[in-house]
């Protein structure tokens, strides 16, 4: 028993040895497993940090698809065989005490990540060699001879070091060369020692059939990135937006934009978001701009006429210098109008060319604007230019665009003209008043400006188109398949019609501004045209009876300028005329009767010589402007004509001999001015009257709906009316008693007032203090020529404020003004919005101002104060000794501006070691006795110059030198108009 019982301890014994080394061998495999898997998932988690980095990074090359789609497998086999490991021992429930099962896989999972991460480094660095071109040079001419565009090109880079900005705009009409500037831009940008340092720069062409995909395509080839043209637009938006952010600075520049880009879907980090994201954009149009939201806009404008012709030169070569070719090169290239795009073309089609007769005929297709066959001028520089005109979007703008291409080269075509020329041709809406037609045409033609294809004229209220837009516009128009043709020959020195060029086709037709002597009498069939432009034909003294027999459709017929002495017949025959436009004809004594034009809008005889309305004139039902401006023969105007016009919108009769009568005042069948308050439509009116009549509402009723009138009452001798100007409503009175009148009811719905050569102006304003009526509207005041004494007397001083809105006062010759208070206790005023106060000539004035506590006056809107030729004037603002501490800080606390003229007894501006915190200008002449200037050391960071003579200047007295010093540089010596810097 005991040696059964040893051998069986002894098998036990053994049996329990290799129990527990099995047992242990087991555990310590299964933790060499779990840390070789530890392994595996942490080599696994590097290579997925690196396959995104390849994929950001890298250009997709077969190599790196190939590498990619083994990390991919790979990724797959590993997720896999996590999930069997975890099923397996969840069964066993023995943790990895099965270990033996995967060891084998484990180990050639290892190898394999191993390997990829080896593959992909190399990867790596190749895409971050690639990268470090952080420019690419992109191929373009030079602008270094160019001045100006190499100042845009300086703006552009100073712009890119402002942190404010990161977006601008580059914009101006095709071909002007905005793609060239921001090439030279780019380059720039490649210059080691560039103060930008973009991490890149990427150059992105849009152009005008904008593809999003192949915008970001070009985006991610230029950041050596993985490109799938399979993956979605939104998944690669996510890639390059995750790529960028990556980037501390980099500059994408978008050439050639037509419409808006939206940069969240195009995978582009926002500025705003982004401190490091600058972009820049080249258009042809500011509403892009604007839908990009561009911090700066830099407009590239055309060349002047030195860079002309020496970009003209380069492009034609040694030719350009011939003796006999020279003047004929020079006005060709003037003829491009300094449009880079257009004298390269010339100047390469020229290039060789040494014989005069292809010069000569070459500038004359220019001239003639009908370039066509010049070769490459409709290819390279008409077909592109076309394309703002394609993209033109709106009702009738293509067609409003087209209709200015009917004025001369270079002309300044005004705005009110074309107005009335729309609106005739039914390219405004007929149903809409003249306003908010008016409104319409003037969005239009910032629509046309903000796409280059007008700009503005040289004169306020006036556009105008480039040469080569011109052209353009007349290639369209005279090869438009839909029947609207244009003839336009235009200020070319025509001396008669060309027969062989009218026809059934067309539509338009301008002989404007030639040296037209005499018509055809007959034989012309434009029987579609429905516009006629002959004005400024200044040798033209007749229309033939049987001329505009052959225009039936006419509903614009301009004649403006010409020296015709009747018109014919014929032209009653005209049934769809709409706008007939004499102006400035001032031979033309009479009209025929108009009454068979039924559908006549408008009726011009600006500065014709009528003495009377035409008969006929109460039927033209549909009138709508009615201009007998200037007229000065004419002298009376019937009664019942007016008021039979019920379209009528505009009346304008400035300057001209008839004098309307109120309330009585009228001659025997001649209109009065009650007549125009049947007129419900009428909005504008420019009238003068005989006289003032006793208030009445009527009157007020009316007038009030008027948005713009300009009423002179009395003498027209001294002043003359400017040009209609709208949303303005004005009244002149001259040379007339105003003792015994009254005249609230004009002042009602006035916002300016002129008062000259009046007499009884004192009884007046007593009179308006006496009645206590507020003026809200008036917010301009003008006296000028009285020897009036303005100071209130018995009381005469109005309880409310008479002119609460008021925003310039102009005192002018008023020989016995001694200051302003008098007229401001006269009518209550507060001067609370005054911005404007000038005063000139006034001889007697000893002060403008006081402050004596009779009125609360307050100046803390007044910007500019101009003084002249006020000989007794020393000082600008008294104080009652009680008010001189009780005024708290300076009077005029936003004064910017201050002019003084001839004012010798002037002695100070304001109290003692005051000083005017908003001063910029401040000009002095002729003030002999003014020692100090209320400035002080912070007046440095506002003022922006200083005008007067030196001997003054040098005169001055400072608190100390070292102000003097900081100001000095503000200072130019003024001698008469001519300034010299100190």
């Amino acid at each position: 028993m005991e040696l059964v019982a040893s051998l069986l301890g002894s098998v036990v014994a053994d049996a329990g040895k290799h129990l527990c080394g099995c047992i242990c061998s087991k555990a310590s495999n299964s933790l060499r497993f779990q840390a070789g898997f530890n392994d595996l998932e942490e080599e696994m988690k590097l290579l997925i940090d690196l396959r995104s980095k390849v994929e950001n990074e890298s250009a997709w090359t077969p190599q790196v698809s190939e590498w990619l789609k083994e990390v991919e497998e790979l990724e797959c086999e590993v997720n896999s065989m996590q999930e069997g490991i975890a099923a397996s021992n969840e069964r066993s429930g023995r943790g990895f005490l099965n270990c033996s099962l995967h060891n084998k896989e484990l180990v050639q999972r290892l190898k394999k990540v191993q390997r990829l991460r080896k593959v992909g480094t190399s990867i790596s660095m190749v895409a971050a060699h690639r990268l470090a071109r952080r420019v690419e040079h992109i191929p373009g001419p030079s602008i270094e001879c160019q001045a100006t565009a190499t100042q845009n090109l300086a703006k552009i880079m100073s712009l890119l070091n402002d942190d404010g900005v990161g977006r601008i705009g580059v914009w101006g009409m095709g071909g002007v060369g905005k793609t060239t500037l921001v090439k030279n831009l780019n380059n720039k940008l490649r210059d080691a020692s560039s103060t930008q340092s973009f991490g890149i720069v990427i150059w992105i062409t849009v152009s005008k059939e904008m593809d999003l995909k192949r915008i970001q395509v070009q985006i991610a080839q230029r950041l050596n990135m993985a490109v799938d043209m399979d993956e979605t637009t939104e998944r690669m938006a996510i890639k390059l937006f995750h790529r960028l952010k990556k980037e501390n600075k980099f500059l994408l520049i978008f050439d050639d934009v037509w419409k808006g880009i939206h940069l969240d879907s195009l995978g582009v980090p926002q500025p705003e978001d982004h401190v490091g994201c600058k972009i820049v954009l080249t258009t042809r149009s500011l509403d892009v701009c604007r839908v990009m939201r561009t911090d700066v806009d830099v407009r590239v404008d055309v060349l002047n006429d030195s860079e002309a012709w020496n970009l003209f030169c380069q492009n034609v070569g040694d030719v350009a210098s011939l003796q006999h070719i020279k003047p004929l090169a020079e006005a060709v290239a003037k003829e491009c109008g300094g449009l880079p795009l257009a004298i390269i073309v010339m100047g390469t089609s020229m290039r060789g060319k040494t014989m005069v007769e292809l010069w000569e005929d070459a500038l004359n297709e220019l001239q003639q604007s009908l370039p066509c066959n010049i070769q490459g001028i409709e290819d390279e520089v008409y077909k592109p230019l076309k394309w703002s005109y394609d993209l033109l979007q709106g009702k009738n703008i293509k067609s409003c665009f087209l209709y200015c291409s009917l004025f001369p080269e270079d002309f300044s075509i005004e705005i009110s003209e074309l107005v009335q020329c729309w609106l005739a041709e039914g390219l405004l809406d007929s149903q809409q008043n003249y306003r908010d037609a008016q409104n319409r045409a003037l969005a239009l033609i910032e629509n046309l400006k903000n796409c280059c294809l007008l700009e503005p004229g040289d004169s306020t209220g006036t556009v105008k188109m480039h040469d080569v837009v011109r052209d353009v516009a007349i290639w369209i128009s005279s090869s438009l398949s839909d029947g609207c043709k244009f003839l336009v020959r235009s200020g070319i020195r025509l001396t008669e019609i060309p027969m062989v060029e009218l026809s059934n086709s067309l539509k338009r037709v301008s002989f404007m501004n030639n040296v037209i002597t005499e018509l055809p009498a007959g034989g012309i069939e434009c029987l579609e045209a429905s516009t006629l432009f002959l004005q400024g034909n200044q040798t033209l003294v007749m229309i033939p009876e049987g001329f505009l027999v052959g225009f039936q459709q006419l509903r614009v017929l301009n004649l403006c300028g010409t020296q015709i002495q009747r018109l014919p017949s014929s032209l009653l025959h005209l049934s769809e005329l709409r706008a007939l436009l004499l102006k400035d004809c001032t031979c033309l004594e009479e009209l025929p009767p108009l009454g068979g034009l039924s559908q006549l809008q408008l009726l011009d005889c600006d500065s014709t010589a009528i003495k009377e309305l035409p008969q006929g004139m109460e039927q033209l039902s549909n009138l709508r402007e009615l201009n007998l401006s200037r007229t000065k023969q004419l002298k009376t105007f019937r009664a019942g004509v007016v008021s039979r016009l019920p379209a009528l919108e505009v009346l304008n009769m400035t300057d001209t001999e008839y004098k309307w009568g109120v309330m009585g005042n009228v001659e025997e069948g001649e209109a009065s001015f009650d007549e125009l308050g049947s007129l419900r439509q009428l909005t504008y009116l420019y009238i003068n009257l005989k006289g003032i009549s006793p208030p009445t509402f009527e009157y007020d009723t009316w007038i009030s709906r008027l948005k713009s009138f300009k009423i002179l009452v009395g003498s027209t001798t001294h002043f003359i009316f400017q040009e209609r100007e709208f949303k303005k409503t004005h009244v002149i009175i001259c040379d007339v008693d105003l003792s015994e009148q009254c005249i609230g009811w004009l002042l009602t719905n006035s916002s300016s007032l002129l008062l000259g050569f009046c007499s009884g102006q004192k009884q007046m304003l007593e009179n308006l203090a006496l009645n206590n009526v507020s003026f809200a509207c008036l917010t301009k005041l003008t006296i000028t020529n009285s020897d009036c004494c303005l100071r209130p007397e018995n009381g005469s001083v109005a309880q409310n404020n008479l002119l609460p809105s008021l925003e310039e006062l102009y005192l002018r010759h008023l020989t016995h003004l001694e200051n302003v208070s008098d007229l401001v206790s006269h009518l209550g005023l507060r001067l609370s919005k005054l911005r404007v106060m000038e005063v000139l000539s006034c001889p007697r004035l000893k002060y403008l101002l006081s402050f004596d506590g009779v009125v609360d006056i307050t100046l803390e809107n007044l910007e500019d104060i101009r003084l002249s030729d006020c000989v007794d004037l020393g000082d600008l603002f008294v104080y009652d000794s009680g008010q001189l501490n009780s005024v708290q800080g300076p009077v005029v606390p936003n004064l910017q501006r201050i002019y003084l003229r001839k004012l010798p007894t002037l002695k100070a501006l304001s109290k003692e070691e005051e000083s005017w915190p908003s001063i910029e200008e401040l000009t002095v002449n002729d003030c002999d006795h003014l020692k100090r200037l209320p400035l002080n050391r912070q007046s440095v960071n506002i003022i922006k110059k200083i005008r007067g003579e030196l001997e003054w200047w040098r005169r001055l007295e400072w608190g100390d030198e070292e102000m003097r010093s900081s100001l000095q540089p503000f200072f130019l010596e003024c001698t008469f108009g001519k300034q010299t810097p100190r």
